[in-house]
C-alpha cells in the first residue's frame, strides 16, 4: 500500500483565457515527490481544474500510488466527483468520465475541498506554467 496526497489546481486568466494546470504529489510523510505545471492554451477554469486532476492521477499511478487523498480548491469539481452536483456540460462530463476511469485503478481515494490559501503549492505551478508560456 502506498498512500499519496495529490494537491491539484487549474486556472485561467479570464474565463476562458490563457490557462494552466498544476499539481503537487506528496508521500504520506509530506515529502514532495513531484511538482508539475503545464500550460493548456485558451480554456476555462473548470477544464483546467479537471485537466490538473487527470494529470495528477496519471502521475500517481506512475509513482505506484494505491491510496489517494485528493485536495482541491475547486468546490465544484469536488462536489461533482462526490456525486453531490450534477455535471451538466458535455465537455466536463467527458473529463469526469476520464477521471473516474483513472480512479478505478486505485484501491481507495478521498476528495477533500480545501481553501485556496491551503493550495498555494499547486497554484504556484499553475502560475509558473502560464507565466512561462506568456513570456512574463
Amino acid at each position: 500500500m502506498k498512500k499519496l496526497q495529490l494537491s491539484t489546481d487549474g486556472g485561467a486568466r479570464g474565463n476562458p483565457g490563457p490557462a494552466g494546470a498544476g499539481l503537487v504529489i506528496k508521500d504520506e510523510n509530506g515529502n514532495i515527490l513531484l511538482e508539475h505545471g503545464e500550460y493548456l492554451g485558451e480554456t476555462t477554469n473548470n477544464v483546467a481544474e479537471y485537466t490538473a486532476l487527470i494529470e495528477a492521477l496519471k502521475f500517481a499511478k506512475t509513482l505506484g500510488g494505491t491510496d489517494l487523498e485528493i485536495l482541491m480548491d475547486s468546490e465544484l469539481i469536488v462536489k461533482q466527483m462526490l456525486g453531490q452536483y450534477r455535471i451538466k456540460q458535455p465537455h466536463l462530463q467527458e473529463l469526469a468520465v476520464k477521471v473516474k476511469a483513472l480512479l478505478a485503478g486505485f484501491d481507495s481515494y478521498t476528495f477533500k475541498h480545501i481553501l485556496r490559501e491551503y493550495n498555494k503549492e499547486a497554484d504556484r505551478m499553475v502560475n509558473q506554467a502560464i507565466d512561462q508560456a506568456l513570456g512574463l
